[in-house]
């Protein structure tokens, strides 16, 4: 894999779709549909999706391309492949609130090895490099050419006081009960896959997911984590998320910085 044009492809599409999504964002209406699983889909997660899958199939017709938005890819199994959420964070992108990215991501052998993650509310976009390692670029972004980036590193924590980032529409109590185990100095909510890269910047230590995600959800965020040095494990036993999984289905997650001592669940 030429990993430079992997990068390259995986960010002009994310900001082509970026863009498409604003569009719809801005508009004064559009359409809400509901999905077999009851979750909202609109227009733009639609235009989106079929923004990157085209560049994708056009880049890398080799590869198996995996989409939330396109059931029928959801019954194939590889151990590489492409994986594609185009909007994650609907909710937040119906009620206007701006935490909702754009997320790309190639995994190997059940490794996100690469992703980007584009939060065009925000004017936030970090990605791996060709080497693996993680960076946010700052804009304006240009669709050919890559602007200023600053590389990303975990925050080296302090356990007697963590930053910690949740859920802003999957909060629960049993989420709130396994933070409450830790001595907390702050705590934020966002949205998305945003929170891995809250986690990669070094503006939170920790995020623990005890609820429903899908491999496409968080396998772009997972690898600009991993690029900025931190860690996303499993709830239940603490061995590293892998992907690939039959359905897709992730299981309960901590993502974190080394250093934090991780609580049983």
């Amino acid at each position: 894999m030429d990993f430079d044009h992997l990068t390259r492809t995986m960010r002009r599409l994310a900001l082509e779709a970026g863009d498409k999504i604003m569009s719809v964002y801005e508009s004064p209406d559009f359409e809400v549909k509901s999905k077999g699983d009851a979750s909202p889909v609109t227009e733009a997660d639609e235009a989106a999706d079929a923004i990157i899958s085209a560049g994708l199939c056009a880049a890398y017709p080799e590869l198996v391309l995996i989409t939330e938005e396109q059931a029928e890819s959801h019954s194939l199994e590889a151990s590489t492949f492409l994986i594609v959420d185009p909007l994650d964070g609907t909710k937040e992108f119906v009620q206007r609130r701006g935490d909702f990215t754009v997320n790309i991501a190639y995994v190997e052998n059940g490794i996100p090895l690469r992703g980007v993650v584009y939060a065009p509310a925000k004017g936030r976009l970090f990605y791996t490099q060709a080497d693996g390692r993680a960076v946010e670029e700052t804009g304006p972004f240009a669709k050919d050419s890559i602007g200023p980036v600053t590389p990303l590193a975990v925050s080296a924590p302090d356990n007697g006081g963590l930053m910690v980032v949740a859920s802003k529409s999957h909060r629960d109590a049993a989420t709130d009960s396994y933070i409450a185990r830790y001595a907390v100095k702050d705590m934020t909510s966002a949205g998305s896959s945003l929170k891995f890269c809250l986690v990669a910047t070094g503006e939170a230590d920790l995020y623990p997911r005890l609820g429903r995600t899908m491999e496409w959800d968080t396998a772009a965020g997972d690898a600009v984590l991993r690029g900025a040095g931190g860690h996303v494990v499993r709830f239940d036993d603490h061995r590293p998320l892998t992907y690939g999984k039959q359905g897709w289905d992730n299981p309960f997650f901590i993502a974190y910085a080394p250093g934090v001592v991780l609580h049983q669940g």
